[in-house]
């Protein structure tokens, strides 16, 4: 029996395809197949468009925006909460009524809005000394022979182990070799961060980098060198800081003194006040001490932000 089988197979192959011609199949088997073949292929054509979608390489670094600084809700209530407490000692100091802190209330509400400013110049700050940091640890890389895609990534793990998993110029660092192993060229993803922290140094860096990648110079020389330049403006920029922070305490504290003394009178002298507080003119003589108060206040806060 297994015989005759091999028999008639060696027969066929012989005789050719030719000789036993395909049944034909119903219409609707076939129309069926077809449409399943159509399926398939728009199926297969699916997947190659996402996977070439997924493997782009797309931003580069953390894709956060260093000149917007957004709230947490932590944030907002801390922040309210002061401003809040701060309506209402103004209120109880310059007018002893419950309206006029109705009136102060959505100051108060709003001053995360303006604390947003200083959160923001902090950051930026960090950001800055994290920078100096991280171009040296680069430098002393490429210095050492790495080449710049193993360098970023190696200063990545360095700024990790020096700031933390939370460091800013950590996830970049280590953002930017993502971007690099997905081919993405050394030059954007430098400029990119330049672009996106909005600083000087770092869009000075990232410009003078991309120069030198074009030009075919000393990248490792210059690179030194452009590390050493802001690595001094940062320390004089640290030094102004120091300078000024005792000045910044003596003028908060400055700041609390007339408070202070309108409240010691009041309770070491009851009454003493109540003429300011009771009649129109002495409501119109205190509203326009609050305004030079908080005149006072802006000015002494802008005196204080040295810029080099």
């Amino acid at each position: 029996m297994q015989q005759d089988i091999a028999r008639k197979k060696i027969k066929r192959r012989q005789e050719g395809p030719g000789a036993y011609p395909a049944q034909p199949r119903p219409p609707g088997e076939a129309g069926r197949a077809e449409k399943m073949r159509a399926a398939g292929n728009a199926g297969n054509v699916g997947k190659m468009r996402t996977a070439g979608s997924a493997g782009s390489p797309g931003k580069t670094g953390t894709g956060m925006d260093y000149g917007v600084y957004t709230l947490t809700l932590r944030e907002w209530f801390c922040y309210a909460a002061q401003g809040l407490a701060g309506c209402a000692l103004a209120a109880y100091v310059f007018y002893r009524s419950a309206a006029a802190f109705l009136v102060m209330a959505p100051v108060g509400i709003f001053y995360p809005l303006y604390c947003r400013e200083d959160l923001k110049r902090q950051r930026l700050r960090r950001l800055n000394l994290e920078f100096k940091d991280g171009i040296l640890v680069l430098a002393s890389f490429l210095s050492a022979g790495y080449s710049i895609e193993n360098a970023v990534a190696a200063s990545g793990r360095e700024l990790t182990l020096l700031y933390g998993a939370d460091g800013l110029m950590a996830g970049e660092f280590e953002e930017m070799a993502r971007g690099l192993r997905l081919n993405r060229t050394v030059e954007s993803v430098f400029l990119d961060l330049g672009g996106r922290s909005g600083l000087e140094d770092v869009n000075n860096f990232a410009q003078v980098f991309a120069a030198a990648k074009r030009s075919g110079g000393d990248l490792v020389e210059i690179i030194s060198h452009t590390a050493g330049v802001i690595r001094d403006k940062v320390q004089v920029e640290e030094e102004i800081h120091t300078m000024t922070a005792s000045k910044a305490f003596e003028q908060k504290i400055m700041s609390l003194v007339p408070v202070l003394i309108v409240l010691y009178i009041d309770l070491t002298s009851p009454g003493f006040f109540d003429i300011m507080y009771r009649t129109m003119a002495g409501r119109l003589v205190m509203s326009v001490c609050l305004a030079v108060y908080g005149i006072s206040l802006l000015l002494a806060r802008r005196i204080l932000q040295v810029e080099i």
